[in-house]
């Protein structure tokens, strides 16, 4: 990412992620925030995020929303989750030169799956609902 394209400074108590797969990093940076029940993750709206209206490509809010449900499931169980399933919402856009917040929990999770639900959200309004389902990795897999 050039320095032109570096996101502003992060909203209070936001912290850049580090440990993300290569395909998170070229998207990112995303950032996280404790909380104490689920995650809490952001990311700055580039135009590399947009399509040609300027809007949120549906595909980034898809990648970033993944993430977000398998970092919830991963915090409760213990272990990385991989998507089984995931179901989104668009309810509304995203622009460029917004802060991109989302937030998940984890709702169930059992010995080989895990499941969460979660949204994102802009300046108040939703732009995202959905939940996912997970395959809880072990060592062998």
């Amino acid at each position: 990412m050039s320095e032109a394209e570096a996101p502003p400074e992060p909203p209070e108590g936001f912290v850049a992620m580090s440990r993300r797969g290569e395909f998170s990093r070229r998207n990112g940076p995303y950032f996280s925030r404790p909380r104490e029940d689920g995650v809490e993750q952001a990311f700055f709206a580039a135009p590399r995020h947009c399509n040609g209206l300027g809007i949120v490509h549906g595909g980034m809010l898809a990648a970033f929303f993944d993430g977000l449900l398998a970092n919830a499931v991963g915090r409760k169980a213990g272990r990385t989750g991989v998507t089984i399933h995931l179901s989104i919402d668009y309810l509304t856009m995203a622009r460029a030169g917004e802060w991109v917040f989302g937030e998940a929990r984890a709702t169930r999770v059992t010995q080989d799956v895990g499941f969460a639900e979660g949204r994102i959200h802009v300046g108040g309004r939703d732009v995202v609902r959905g939940s996912g389902l997970f395959k809880l990795m072990h060592k062998r897999d």
